[in-house]
């Protein structure tokens, strides 16, 4: 038996039944489809989109790399057992899903894409928005999309779909290789009918694999633990795909060994666990970078070990020091020579403390890291505390407001500026999926919209997109989209005038801090005089969301309740106190390599490569 549509129809007929499966949790795959329509799709995917409205749900955004980050939240709040779709027409509207492609692939986070290209049967060529490439006719500006997807594929005839499209779910499903998938849709080919087989639109379930350990990589993993006086855990962001939490609280508990977190980790533990002494590298706490400098075993789960967590391969300082990656990713499992074992997180972690029985740390270094963390945690108290509730907040006191707002259902999103660094240093995490910081690739503008995808995976929770002012001008339109579908998203915005953190950093560096603040420029040409007349306040409103002001501790304490409490999306603006600074104490208890100019007649840039230097001569590699 056959059935006979478009290729349009036919991939949306396919997307609507198909399920993924982890642990008896069964999830439709591909929950809805964003989409902004122009040539390329409007006649294919946007006519069947309207043919099949009862079974694919349609979200309308106004940016395309939006429109990915509004997928990507939904994936990570639904652990990744199901995602978005996302629809572009040709040209501009294709290569605008590179940087939201990229994002979701470096995070391991599934999307589909699934973007309009131009004629497979060239009846015109060119066509509006081409890309005409003289040595390779069979090139389009889709073919961007290939470094930074996990399976990319054109369909260029309709009988192709059928395999395409199942490799296309099976990537979406494997929790190693996840990441961004694109399907590029000849408009033509879109339009076309084809005599499917009726199986094809069979519902379909994809199983998440568990793997376990190899047996003789768990009996290794066990002597290097036992032989550890200083183990140190790290926990990723594969404790939180794996849903390995409460599995790593009971092996925290019962071998006592602390547990640090990277980014996208953060919140593997409540912060109030006695394991946890918070996050790792150079955005870490005190407590953890003084432990990761002295542990001679790091056991890193689910962690990819980025620059940040290594603090630029300076953090591990023990001669001794070795390494325990256990990961699903073989790739990541073997970084930094460490011993590999490869399982799912879960598994891992649940066969090592079997196999470790009563193997516990010593009671004199428990007894070290739980003094430490008091006192960080008396720090952290200090930097949140408003004595003066009728002043300017700092950053970091906007950030204690929240959190004696908030309880463990509230879900905090935030992905650039300096906000990052605070948050990783001071959040207290309550539940394993209140932090939600994106840092793999770190982009601004991915707050608001992620919040949305996030708000539509979990309706019932309170979603704040936490946002400095250069993020909120490099994206504020799907404000636009939460209004139109009653959204209920909640936007902290921080306004500073500036890029804040690479103010810092430029300053740190030699630059001087050159081309990061928002002001007019001085007679000198720098821009160090009076912030710019921008009311982004008033912005936020006219694109319909409703703002309330704060000029005070006192004041951001009554909005932030009336917002919290708000059934519409709602922003709360404040200024804070630290314009000219990255953010309130602590400091990065940790270096990050940012390479220094090696020569200048500027005494700043001349003083900084001496540092520079200095902190260089410490990196090692791990061998």
């Amino acid at each position: 038996m056959t059935i006979r549509l478009t290729v349009a129809q036919a991939l949306v007929r396919f997307l609507a039944v198909q399920f993924s499966e982890r642990d008896g949790e069964r999830r439709r795959l591909i929950g809805a489809t964003w989409g902004i329509f122009g040539h390329g799709n409007v006649a294919g995917l946007g006519q069947a989109l309207v043919e099949y409205a009862d079974d694919m749900p349609y979200h309308q955004g106004r940016n395309e790399q939006a429109m990915v980050h509004a997928a990507v939240g939904y994936a990570r709040q639904s652990n990744r057992l199901a995602t978005h779709a996302v629809t572009t027409s040709v040209g501009p509207g294709a290569t605008n899903l590179v940087t939201g492609a990229a994002l979701a692939t470096i995070n391991h986070l599934p999307v589909l894409l699934l973007p309009g290209d131009v004629f497979a049967t060239r009846p015109a060529d060119p066509v509006l928005q081409q890309l005409e490439v003289p040595h390779a006719a069979d090139v389009s500006v889709n073919d961007c999309l290939r470094p930074v997807s996990k399976f990319f594929d054109r369909i260029n005839r309709p009988e192709q779909l059928v395999p395409s499209a199942l490799a296309a779910m099976r990537v979406l499903t494997d929790p190693v290789e996840t990441g961004a998938v694109t399907l590029a849709l000849p408009q033509d080919v879109q339009a076309e009918a084809y005599d499917w087989p009726e199986e094809f639109f069979a519902e379909r379930v994809w199983t998440v694999r568990r793997p376990g350990a190899d047996p003789a990589e768990l009996a290794a993993a066990v002597r290097a633990i036992r032989n550890a006086s200083r183990p140190l855990l790290i926990a990723g962001g594969g404790v939180h795909h794996s849903r390995a939490e409460a599995v790593l609280a009971e092996f925290a508990t019962a071998t006592r060994i602390p547990v640090a977190s990277t980014q996208a980790g953060k919140g593997s533990l409540r912060w109030d666990h006695p394991q946890d002494v918070g996050g790792v590298g150079h955005t870490g706490t005190a407590t953890a970078d003084e432990l990761a400098r002295t542990a001679d075993l790091v056991i890193g789960v689910g962690t990819r070990y980025t620059d940040f967590t290594t603090a630029s391969g300076t953090l591990f300082e023990h001669p001794d020091v070795r390494f325990l990656n256990l990961n699903i990713a073989p790739y990541d499992g073997h970084k930094l020579a460490g011993l590999p074992l490869v399982a799912d997180a879960r598994n891992g972690l649940s066969e090592l403390r079997k196999a470790l029985g009563g193997h516990r740390a010593a009671d004199s270094y428990a007894t070290e890291y739980t003094e430490d963390k008091e006192r960080w945690e008396q720090r952290v108290d200090a930097c949140y505390e408003a004595d003066e509730p009728d002043i300017r907040p700092t950053q970091p006191q906007v950030l204690g407001v929240l959190d004696a707002l908030v309880d463990e259902t509230d879900v905090l999103i935030n992905a650039a500026g300096s906000l990052p660094g605070d948050l990783h240093r001071l959040w207290r995490a309550r539940s394993r999926d209140q932090y939600h910081l994106e840092y793999g690739y770190s982009c601004m503008g991915y707050e608001i919209p992620a919040a949305i995808g996030v708000k539509l995976a979990a309706p019932e929770r309170n979603v704040w997109a936490l946002v400095g002012d250069g993020t909120y001008l490099m994206m504020p339109t799907e404000i636009v989209t939460a209004v139109q579908e009653g959204i209920a998203i909640k936007v902290l915005l921080v306004q500073n005038h500036g890029y804040a953190s690479i103010g810092g950093l430029s300053e740190s560096v030699g630059g001087e801090r050159f081309g990061t603040a928002y002001r007019f420029p001085s007679d000198d040409g720098t821009f160090t005089g009076a912030p710019l007349p921008v009311d982004l306040a008033a912005n936020a409103a006219s694109l319909g969301m409703r703002v309330l002001r704060a000029k005070t501790v006192r004041d951001l304490r009554a909005a932030l309740a009336e917002a919290r409490a708000a059934d519409t999306p709602t922003c709360v603006y404040v200024e804070t106190e630290t314009a000219d600074t990255v953010s309130g104490p602590p400091p990065a208890q940790a270096w990050w390599d940012v390479p220094v100019a090696a020569t200048a007649t500027r005494s700043a840039a001349v003083k900084a490569r001496e540092l520079y230097e200095r902190h260089v001569s410490t990196r090692r590699r791990h061998l």
